[in-house]
């Protein structure tokens, strides 16, 4: 059952995922891919798969999806944004509870990296009714690889001191 600190930290987690999605967009994107993004949000999400169950995780989610997209976002960047994150949030879910919470968090970060923009690209394919879309694979594949590894040395060393803050507080 939820306690009120359960829903604290649930709420934190949601609002610094919106912030740093806020802040994301005003970061004017260095790479060769169209829409490639750091992920920076996704730091809070893989804090969150660690840290909360599974489900607790997957709201985390869900809200910052929805929320980011009511403040500033549009129909499609909603259908983007969910069917990447759910993609992502699920090979991440599973690859963190099938290895028994051993696999490394860089290895889970690059694969949801990669997942998200799977789960892009196939949004972007039904939207446009063309498999065109799977000629940018290996471009977007590029990209997910160094901000898959960013954002999972990020949450490799945020990790490392919630663990220590965990020690004091009991939820």
């Amino acid at each position: 059952m939820f306690n009120t600190k359960k829903y604290v930290l649930i709420s934190l987690l949601i609002s610094q995922a919106i912030v740093l999605s806020i802040i994301e967009r005003s970061i004017p994107t260095p790479f060769l891919t169209p829409g490639a993004k750091l992920g920076l949000a996704n730091i809070i999400i893989i804090i969150s798969i660690y840290f909360l169950n599974i489900r607790e995780a997957f709201l985390v989610l869900i809200l910052r999806i929805i929320l980011v997209s009511m403040f500033g976002g549009s129909i499609s960047s909603l259908l983007y944004s969910i069917s990447g994150g759910i993609l992502s949030f699920i090979s991440m879910a599973l690859m963190y509870i099938l290895f028994n919470k051993k696999i490394s968090i860089i290895v889970l970060s690059i694969m949801g990296a990669l997942m998200h923009n799977i789960g892009q690209l196939i949004t972007a394919s039904i939207m446009v009714n063309t498999n065109l879309m799977t000629y940018y694979m290996p471009l977007m594949f590029c990209a997910s690889i160094p901000t898959g590894l960013f954002v999972g040395l990020a949450s490799s060393l945020l990790l490392k001191h919630i663990e220590k803050i965990k020690l004091h507080i009991k939820i």
